[in-house]
């Protein structure tokens, strides 16, 4: 029986096990894996994932979703920490860590944010979040759903739209679709911006109005000329730049 969905916490609990198969072959866990799981709830990834990963670490907020799982697992099989996601640190885990689970969607950019900070000890990540947010973090320059979050992403991350699931696939059904995303980092020779926090900041401006010009979005920040020497037309509008783009911008500023 499952336990009752907590809205606070923003609880869907994958039901349907067509997808749950779906989801467990995108992973492909092996023996060896360093693995942790994201929002493991009743345990229904668990445990398809429990039966080749050993020890598979868990990180769930619910303290009687975290008391059911320690109380159904052998510690020496799942490893159950009771922690706000956002406030759990994942260095503490053996790496290369591969991460997984059913994001909460009233938290994923965070979580995102948080796993791309860590992206240089992540072996894979395969996340199911709201479909949008997926098809926002895949997405191509001068598409209706590029923007800041899938330039961030891309420039640490190769990304693909792995699966898509429908609401009845869950219980309780959540009002959106859903969508599984397979993230690969792209290591140490990927592409890098001379200041990242810069770089973050020049996307962010490119993007808080749309429908700007990259000379107009990008004037708050005061480096009017430097830009210029990116060599970049700057009568564009943010969302035609690819990512190689916006780190020619930032290196043009940081000098």
């Amino acid at each position: 029986m499952l336990p009752k969905p907590r809205k606070r916490f923003g609880q869907h609990f994958l039901t349907d096990r067509h997808y749950l198969s779906r989801i467990v072959s995108t992973i492909d866990p092996k023996p060896g894996d360093n693995m942790v799981e994201i929002g493991p709830g009743p345990g229904a990834l668990t445990d398809e994932l429990a039966k080749h990963v050993k020890p598979l670490h868990v990180i769930e907020v619910d303290r009687d979703l975290a008391a059911a799982l320690r109380a159904r697992y052998d510690p020496s099989r799942v490893t159950v920490h009771e922690a706000d996601v956002l406030e759990f640190d994942f260095s503490s885990l053996p790496t290369p860590l591969r991460v997984v689970g059913n994001l909460p969607y009233n938290i994923s950019s965070p979580i995102l944010f948080q796993v791309a900070a860590f992206a240089e000890h992540v072996v894979d990540a395969v996340f199911m979040l709201q479909r949008e947010v997926v098809e926002r973090m895949v997405a191509d320059p001068d598409s209706a759903e590029y923007g800041r979050l899938s330039v961030m992403l891309q420039y640490r991350f190769a990304m693909d739209l792995a699966v898509k699931v429908p609401p009845g696939a869950f219980t309780p059904p959540p009002k959106v679709d859903s969508a599984v995303v397979w993230m690969r980092p792209l290591g140490a020779s990927r592409l890098r911006a001379k200041d990242e926090a810069l770089f973050a900041r020049v996307v962010a401006a490119a993007f808080s109005q749309r429908r700007k010009t990259l000379r107009n979005a990008l004037k708050p920040l005061g480096m009017s000329e430097a830009f210029e020497r990116a060599g970049i037309d700057l009568q564009r509008r943010g969302e035609t730049l690819g990512v190689a783009e916006f780190v020619a911008l930032a290196d043009a500023a940081s000098g």
